[in-house]
Order: C-alpha cells, then structure tokens, then sequence
C-alpha cells in the first residue's frame, strides 16, 4: 500500500490515511500484539478491526508494564510502567498526583498511591490530554481529587478525536482509531490559561504551558524545592518521540520545550519524561539535538519537492536509530511523523 502526501485526496479515506494516519502508525505498531497485527493483515480485506478493539489492544499492551516506584526527593516519587510516568507529591496536605496511567491498571494505580501514605489525593494535574496519561482521571475525582489542566486538554478531552492509523509493516495493515469525548467527570474541574502555581507540602509546584509542541495541550510541572521537573510527553527519553499532528502537534514546539527546560535545569535536575526511563540535562540535551537532525533532514528532503515516502526511501534517520530506534516509534514511522509536524 503506497501513499503520496502531494495529491489531492479524493475520498474521506483517503484523507483519513493521507493526514493524520501516517503518524497514528507510531503508536500502533508498538503497542498492538503482533497476533493480532497478523490477524488484522490477514483479515483486512474482508474486515477491518474495530477501533474499540484496538484501543482496548493499547491500553492492554501499556497495562502489561507493572508499576515501578523510584523516590525523586523526601516526598516526591516517580511511578513508572502502564502508560508512561507518573509523580506524586505526598505529605500532611495531600497527594497531589501528575498523569494517571491507563485505565486497566487502576488497581494497582490505587495500590501504588495507598503504599505512599494515607493522605487523599486533593489534585491530579494532567500533563496534556491523551489517554495514557488521563484514563484514570474519573477515578481519581471520584475520590475526592480536583483535576487540573490547561485549557486545551480540557478543550481536546471534551471532543471526538478520529486517530486513523496505518501500520506499516511489510503486512500493511489498516486500521483506525476512534476516541469519544471523555465522560464529564475525567474532565478537567479546573482549568488555566498560561501558568499556575500550587504550594503544599513545603513545596511549590508551577505549571507552565507551552507554545504546540507533542500537542497544544502540553504542561511541564516544575516541583521546585525538590529540584524535579516532569515534562509529560515533551520528553522521549531515548528514544523516538510521538507527535501528534491531529491536535496541533509541532517539532519546532518539542524543541523549543526542550531548550526551555534546558534553561530552567541545573545538573543536579532530576528530569521525567513521558516515556522512558529518569533522566538528567545531559539525556534531555541529546534529545534536543536529535530532534534537530531529525527536523533539518526531513524539512530539506520535503522542500526539495520529495513526498514522505520519497522520503522515507532515502532512510534520513539510519545513524541515530541504533540509539534512538528501539522505543515506542522506529525509524520509518518517525520519518513520516516528522514529515507531517516540521
């Protein structure tokens, strides 16, 4: 299956795979089973998979990860695994808990947060809006805890989103996601504009937005005292970073993002990303500088007049994936990704 990005498309499929689906392929091709990708490619003429069914291989495929609990400082911990990270403040004003993992894994979610204590939790802050980092929202707010956000995510979470997604593969199989406006009470209670600022437990907490980046929903969360700064899904640590071009999504936002950090962080920084494993200035400066290769080879290959697949023939990416090629997105779909958001 051959797609060129320079035509006009004619059909509301073919703008559904000449858009958006090139870079939904990233998330699929990783995180899907592959007895169902070879299901799917040897069904696909007959019936495509469901986009409910796909979903649930996702958010099934992150739920396998268990939770891993690493102390950032006195009362700030890291949870990682079923969806990427996740921090907790913790102390005598409550738990104040960033990103909330995907839905399935809520029971040992719940766990993980009773082992730090018996404070409520009083705020859950959402980095942006996708699900792997707002599927236990509802829970959450059931629980007592407000959830806060920028605007955008509230705006994003509160519509339809339609992910067609294309994997890749030598099977090519197709498929599409579909996500529903999320129920009212995972949305946001409390929304901001540019920044906010929380003080509990002997701690500043500032969260700043910025310019669109892996969406234009992006927050970083600076926990300032403890010298530790969660960057949500501005920050792939080694590896391939998603961008999502369906609900604004920029490389020139991902590394302006970076250079701000980079500003902020002093060596000693302890640094979250969405995906991967703690980091420091170091990691988050290679990512930077990846993303720029990776954006000036792309953009001279595609205002030379090559289209992504004329592109992804000339394989810009072949000396950084060793490093940067193991992760959620692999070479090939991080051509086309970056394609679609330079």
């Amino acid at each position: 299956m051959k797609l060129n990005f320079l035509r006009k498309p004619t059909s509301r499929r073919e703008m559904l795979r000449d858009s958006v689906a090139v870079a939904g392929s990233a998330l699929l091709a990783h995180l899907l089973p592959a007895t169902l990708h070879r299901a799917s490619a040897a069904s696909y003429a007959q019936q495509e998979p469901s986009a409910a069914d796909l979903l649930a291989s996702m958010r099934a495929k992150f739920n396998a990860a268990p939770i891993q609990t690493q102390k950032l400082a006195d009362n700030v911990t890291m949870l990682s695994g079923p969806g990427g990270s996740v921090v907790v403040l913790n102390g005598a004003d409550g738990k104040f808990v960033v990103d909330t993992f995907v839905a399935p894994a809520w029971p040992k979610f719940k766990e993980a947060l009773d082992g730090l204590g018996n404070a409520p939790v009083k705020y859950v802050i959402d980095t942006h809006w996708h699900f792997d980092h707002t599927d236990n929202n509802a829970r959450l707010h059931a629980a007592g805890a407000t959830v806060l956000a920028h605007e955008n995510t509230k705006k994003r979470m509160s519509e339809p989103h339609d992910l067609p997604v294309l994997y890749r593969g030598p099977d090519g199989a197709l498929a599409g996601l579909h996500f529903d406006p999320s129920p009212a009470e995972a949305l946001p209670q409390h929304t901001f504009a540019t920044s906010y600022q929380l003080q509990a437990n002997g701690e500043t907490v500032a969260l700043q937005h910025v310019a669109p980046a892996h969406t234009d929903t992006d927050i970083y969360v600076h926990f300032q005292k403890a010298n530790v700064i969660q960057m949500g899904d501005l920050f792939f640590n080694g590896m391939y970073p998603y961008i999502d071009p369906g609900t604004g999504g920029k490389i020139d936002g991902v590394i302006a993002a970076a250079d701000k950090i980079l500003s902020l962080a002093g060596n000693d920084t302890k640094i979250v990303p969405g995906h991967g494993p703690l980091a420091n200035k170091v990691d988050l400066t290679r990512f930077r500088d990846m993303l720029i290769t990776s954006r000036d080879r792309v953009q001279k290959l595609k205002s030379s007049g090559k289209s992504a697949q004329e592109a992804l023939a000339e394989k810009p990416f072949a000396d950084l994936d060793p490093v940067w090629g193991k992760g959620i997105i692999n070479s090939d779909q991080f051509v086309q990704v970056v394609y679609l958001v330079v």
